[in-house]
């Protein structure tokens, strides 16, 4: 692994972590079970994504044609490839709060239907889920008012990168990729954090202007919050110019983000941050990387541990569905709880159990799963740890996960269209990683 990667200044420090927590495997499996079964909306379910559409309706507004192209869509939509592949933010690789992308368009013009993904404000971005919708710019839908921009992002889509979301098309990431490289001399003094698929700027800038309508023209390249790049692609395709605008014409059309840098995925492969078995099946069959890195051993969460308790090794176990001092009698247990509770030294097999349930060593894990809406995978990894019957103690395991709960609270609110980011409709800490989360996971 690269030195910069490991002290944790390589430009997608993040990524390796969302590519454990944000998509695991178990998603991955169900979703694509019940895609490959045909029950798109179980698919869907499975992903944590939300669908706010009837497509029953859509015949009704739009006709049959659109209606049909809609439901072979939603038939090879691999959601949890979706997921995978929607835009994030730093430092925590979160679903980028409040934005619609396109993922296919169905016709021209302005009022042409849209099959849209939307992802909810911050403030109610709990479970991190991902809400499916059709927007057609003619009509205010329910869905519409409940979100801050409702208009599809013209930096963000993937009507233009199917192979990012449709399970028929998913083979052609690698040769729309790019091999990345340095800026052209005419992009000016810019050093963006990640590699430019600069490869591959004039073959997308010319599919974005056929999807325009445009043979050629000029096509704005977004590197950073006041730096464009602006092509000028002939009719053939060919890249002719490249110059360096702070601030281009605002008209001119925008190089969809998906096709300015190089996948993270790539990146990750060529540094070793990531092996081919942590990567979505689609992806890496796509890439080429095929094949699972060494396999883990099997965690067995019923295994005792082991414990230094006054010059004998004890251990601790599950008992009932329980962690519990094995290597004591209930008696024994009762009459040294008793002792602690009046101020006595804790026995040190009690003092592990308690450390357990209030600070246990998968805590961040928890909460990494908490953050990117794997509610389950932490239950689970609490259960594994301290039993299914274990209730849980005062300290930082029991906060994070009703802190999770409040803000699932406050999803279901805005999913509803009860509840907006009021003063008092969520404290500070409900909103972002607060002190008690302990250090980011990138400093541990």
């Amino acid at each position: 692994m690269p030195t910069d990667f490991a002290n944790g200044d390589f430009p997608l420090s993040f990524w390796p972590r969302v590519r454990e927590y944000a998509v695991p495997p178990s998603m991955i499996e169900t979703a694509t079970a019940r895609r490959r079964a045909g029950d798109w909306a179980g698919a869907c379910a499975a992903a944590n994504i939300d669908v706010d559409l009837r497509p029953r309706l859509v015949a009704r507004h739009h006709g049959a044609q659109v209606a049909a192209l809609l439901r072979a869509d939603l038939r090879h939509l691999a959601p949890d490839l979706l997921r995978w592949h929607m835009p994030r933010i730093a430092p925590d690789g979160l679903l980028r709060p409040g934005l619609t992308l396109t993922l296919a368009r169905y016709g021209t013009g302005a009022e042409a239907p849209h099959l849209v993904a939307r992802t909810p404000p911050a403030w109610a971005d709990a479970g991190q889920r991902i809400s499916l919708a059709l927007w057609d710019g003619s009509r205010r839908h329910e869905s519409d008012r409940r979100h801050p921009h409702p208009r599809p992002s013209r930096r963000f889509r993937l009507d233009l990168h199917r192979h990012l979301w449709d399970a028929r098309r998913a083979g052609e990431l690698r040769a729309r990729s790019g091999r990345g490289g340095p800026l052209p001399d005419a992009a000016g003094p810019l050093l963006p954090e990640r590699r430019c698929a600069v490869d591959r700027w004039a073959a997308e800038a010319a599919i974005l202007l056929r999807a325009e309508g445009r043979s050629g023209g000029r096509v704005a390249v977004r590197l950073g919050a006041r730096h464009r790049v602006v092509l000028d692609v002939s009719d053939g395709g060919g890249q002719t110019a490249v110059s360096y605008a702070r601030a281009p014409d605002s008209s001119l059309p925008v190089l969809p983000d998906a096709a300015t840098w190089v996948p993270p995925d790539v990146e990750l492969l060529r540094s070793g941050a990531i092996d081919a078995g942590r990567l979505h099946p689609l992806v890496a069959a796509a890439l080429g990387a095929e094949g699972a890195g060494p396999a883990a051993e099997p965690e067995r969460p019923g295994d005792p541990r082991v414990v230094e308790c006054r010059g004998a090794r004890h251990r601790i176990g599950l008992v009932d569905g329980v962690l519990a001092a094995l290597d004591h009698d209930p008696d024994e247990v009762r009459r040294e709880e008793l002792l602690a509770a009046l101020g006595g030294p804790p026995l040190p097999c009690l003092r592990a159990v308690d450390e357990a349930h209030r600070r246990p060593d998968c805590l961040p894990g928890v909460r990494e799963r908490l953050h990117h809406g794997d509610t389950a995978g932490a239950l689970a990894a609490v259960a594994s740890l301290l039993g299914p019957e274990a209730v849980l103690r005062d300290g930082p395991l029991r906060d994070a996960l009703e802190t999770a709960a409040r803000r699932r609270v406050a999803h279901g609110l805005f999913r509803a269209g009860l509840e907006g980011p009021s003063p008092g409709s969520l404290r500070p800490w409900d909103r972002r990683r607060s002190r008690d989360d302990g250090p980011h996971p990138r400093h541990m």
